[in-house]
Order: C-alpha cells, then structure tokens, then sequence
C-alpha cells in the first residue's frame, strides 16, 4: 500500500453536523497527522484543515462519507508523490 501525504479541507455550514464530522474523523485518527479548526460564528461557518498520511484508498472513503452529510463540503489535496 502505497501511502500519500496531503491536506483535506472542510468546510461546515451547519454546526449541528459537527459532532458527526467530528465522529467520522475519530474512525479515521490513525492517519491524521494534523488537525486544526477554525469557528468562524460570526460567518456561520466551522473550517476543519488536517494533514493526512495514508493510501488513497483510505482517503476516498474518509472525503465520500464526509461529503455525503449534509452542510458540509470537502476537498483534498494530495502531494504528487513521496521523495
């Protein structure tokens, strides 16, 4: 299994999906290198960046369950390859 490295942005626009954002990330720690929130209230908006390590496979499963919930968008970026 070939490990990528990248980013996955997501982005919240209704906070009470957040605890289901934030179960799915829990099934998917072992891979999250970095993880870092930001609220924005005042937008209405909750911004989740990480930094993830695994195989794309993992991460397709972990961006298609997030982007089938409702409110919420995500994308990813992974690094073109390992040297």
């Amino acid at each position: 299994m070939e490990k990528r490295i990248g980013t996955i942005s997501i982005v919240i626009y209704d906070k009470a999906v957040a605890s289901t954002v934030n179960l799915i990330l829990s099934e998917y720690s072992d891979f999250i290198l970095a993880r870092q929130g930001l609220p924005l209230l005042e937008k209405g908006l909750h911004i989740i960046t990480l930094v993830i390590e695994t195989s794309s496979d993992r991460i397709n499963s972990l961006t298609g369950k997030l982007g089938r919930l409702a409110d919420v968008e995500v994308k990813s970026i992974l690094a073109k390859g390992n040297k």
